[in-house]
């Protein structure tokens, strides 16, 4: 499976996962929770699955040379922590009204 990530797939994998994880961590989550597995499976599914294959692909990189940045994935990484920060303060300012 090749999958091109784009700056629009890394801000919906993060939407994604900042939607989610609340949901899991109310039900795996918690002080002293017994079930510690569920919430580390979920949070692969959740949050570490979707960020890899959305913001960093699955495909190989182009071979550059090791002294230069990689701007394109310097942009999915902030598109997909631009989505989160704004679905968390969406969140909060509706929990508020």
């Amino acid at each position: 499976m090749n999958i091109t990530p784009t700056p629009l797939s890394a801000a919906l994998a993060g939407l994604f996962s900042a939607l989610l994880l609340p949901v899991l961590w109310s039900h795996f989550g918690g002080s002293g929770s017994a079930d510690s597995i569920g919430l580390v499976v979920g949070f692969l599914l959740v949050v570490a699955l979707p960020a890899h294959a959305f913001v960093l692909g699955f495909g190989r990189s182009q071979v550059t040379n090791p002294r230069t940045l990689d701007t394109a994935l310097l942009k999915r990484i902030a598109a997909w922590l631009v989505a989160v920060a704004a679905t968390v303060a969406v969140a909060e300012f509706l929990k508020a009204q």
